[in-house]
């Protein structure tokens, strides 16, 4: 694979003069085998350059300028992306390249495997033991809520019975207090309901409360 870079030498413009040493700078720092294409003496290089260059990678104008990056037929960059990618250690990954054994872009490639096996599986763990003890939590908290609705309910029924008894021991007591009720506490008590028909009233009543 050969790279190729399109840049005009005879460009009167010195910031794509700048761009173009940059690049071509570049590429030999990191001996990467590559070709010049000349667009401002060669037509056909010119031509070839503005209908390979992608349209939305194209300016407003729709003229791309130099420096324009290949990979033989394939697309690279511009300068903008060029810089992009060499702030990032992928130049090689701009330029379609495998990386060289001990570059640093070859270091970061193997960085992801790394974590993948060791570091990601591991915060994997972690996230998974989070999600655990969230759902723990979750769990006691709703265990909690339903012991305090049993405990209101049985509180709230213990209320009632304490309130019916009082309501009987009140009747008991209203019943026990009826006006004379010492006055007739020595007469006989009735053996059954039909008796007290021999007795006063008040005998009647008296038989009543005690058989509650």
């Amino acid at each position: 694979m050969v790279i190729k870079v399109f840049l005009a030498s005879a460009s009167g413009s010195t910031a794509i003069k700048k761009k173009q040493q940059d690049v071509v700078g570049f590429l030999e720092a990191l001996k990467v085998d590559y070709a010049q294409l000349d667009i401002a003496c060669n037509e056909d290089n010119r031509m070839w350059m503005r209908e390979n260059v992608p349209e939305e990678k194209k300016p407003a104008n729709g003229i791309p300028l130099p420096p324009q990056i290949f990979n033989e037929e394939d697309y690279c960059g511009d300068y903008e992306t060029f810089f992009d990618a060499k702030e990032d250690n992928a130049v090689y990954s701009f330029l379609g390249l495998p990386p060289p054994p001990g570059s640093k872009e070859a270091g970061q490639a193997e960085t992801p495997l790394a974590v993948e096996n060791g570091t990601r599986g591991d915060e994997a763990n972690a996230e998974e033991n989070l999600d655990e003890s969230i759902q723990a939590q979750a769990e006691d908290v709703e265990e909690e809520e339903e012991e305090e609705e049993e405990q209101e309910e049985e509180d709230l029924q213990s209320e009632e019975e304490e309130e019916l008894r009082q309501l009987e021991v009140d009747s008991l007591v209203s019943l026990l207090t009826w006006p004379d009720h010492s006055s007739v506490s020595f007469l006989p008590l009735p053996s059954s309901l039909e008796d007290c028909q021999t007795f006063p009233e008040k005998c009647l009543l008296r038989w009543i409360t005690i058989r509650l």
